[in-house]
C-alpha cells in the first residue's frame, strides 16, 4: 500500500501524525480497449491541439481559462491557496454518524498512524468509540478541498471517509416523485411485515461481486473455442401495479421471506 497523503489530525490543541492510504480497490474486471478489425490495443495519448505530437508528462502544466487567457499554476500555487489545509486535517465539529446522509459519502481511505503520534491516535479511537460520535474536517487532497469525516474501524483503524460538499448533491425536484398520500393501513402493515422477515445484522461478507466471476468464466470458455449461450431473463415489469396487496401476500411466502423469519 503506498500513501497517498501526509500530515496530521488536528484534534483540539493535539496533532497526531498521519499518512493517508486508500482503502478500497475495484474489483471489476480489468478489460483491454481494442480495434474491432484485428483486436489490437487502443493507446491512448496526450497530445498538442496544435502540432499534434505527442506530449510528455514531464512538460504538462495546468492551467485555468480567464479571459481567453491561460493562467498556469505551480506546484507552490496550490499550497499556497491553504497551506495549513494541505498537511492538516484539522477536526472542527464531532457529530453522531447517523446524522451523516449516505448521498454524502465518496472515499473510504485508511488512516495510519506516524511515529510519535501511537498513543494519541489510539486515544482519538477509544474515546470517539465511547461518545458515539465521528470527527469533521476539511482538507486538501490531489489539489482539491474535501470534507472528511473520521470514525473507528473494526476497533483498530481510523477510517477518513471522504464526503461530498452539499452544494454537490443534485437537486431532485425535476423527478417526477409521486405525491405524498398515506398508503393503505393494511398494505404498510404487511409492507413491516416483509421487512420484519427479511431483517437480519449487516454482514458485508454475504455479498459478493458474482458479475465478475460469471463474465470470468464466459471468458474461460470463449478462450477454449466454446460458445456461450445466453441466459434469458425475465423483463422488468412496468406499468401500473395491479394489486399491490397480492404482492405483499406472495412476498411473504415466498421461500426467501420464509427462511429469513
Amino acid at each position: 500500500m503506498k500513501a497517498i497523503w501526509n500530515g496530521a489530525i488536528g484534534f483540539g490543541l493535539v496533532n497526531i501524525p498521519v499518512k493517508i492510504y486508500s482503502a478500497t480497490e475495484t474489483s471489476k474486471l480489468d478489460l483491454d480497449m481494442l480495434d474491432k478489425s484485428d483486436f489490437s490495443n487502443i493507446k491512448f495519448k496526450r497530445v498538442n491541439e496544435k502540432t499534434g505530437k505527442e506530449v510528455k508528462w514531464t512538460n504538462i502544466v495546468k492551467g485555468y481559462l480567464m479571459d481567453d487567457k491561460y493562467v498556469v499554476l505551480e506546484d507552490e500555487d496550490y499550497e499556497a491557496a491553504s497551506p495549513e489545509k494541505t498537511k492538516i486535517l484539522s477536526i472542527e465539529h464531532f457529530v453522531k454518524e447517523a446524522e451523516v446522509d449516505s448521498v454524502y459519502f465518496e472515499t473510504p481511505y485508511f488512516l495510519e498512524p506516524q511515529k510519535n503520534g501511537e498513543n494519541a491516535y489510539r486515544l482519538l479511537i477509544k474515546a470517539l468509540q465511547q461518545t458515539k460520535m465521528v470527527g469533521i474536517g476539511t482538507f486538501v487532497l490531489r489539489d482539491s478541498e474535501a470534507i472528511g469525516m473520521i470514525r473507528p474501524y473494526n476497533d483498530e483503524v481510523l477510517v477518513l471517509n471522504r464526503l461530498r460538499f452539499d452544494q454537490e448533491i443534485r437537486d431532485y425536484k425535476q423527478l417526477k416523485i409521486p405525491a405524498k398520500k398515506a398508503p393503505k393501513p393494511a398494505e404498510l402493515k404487511m409492507a413491516k411485515n416483509l421487512i420484519e422477515q427479511l431483517s437480519e445484522p449487516f454482514d458485508p461478507t454475504f455479498y459478493k461481486n458474482t458479475y465478475s466471476a460469471e463474465l470470468l468464466k464466459i471468458i474461460k470458455k470463449k478462450a477454449k473455442g466454446k460458445t456461450v449461450k445466453l441466459k434469458k431473463s425475465e423483463p422488468a415489469k412496468q406499468g401500473k401495479v395491479i394489486d399491490l396487496m397480492a404482492q405483499l401476500k406472495a412476498s411473504l411466502q415466498s421461500p426467501k421471506s420464509k427462511n429469513a423469519s
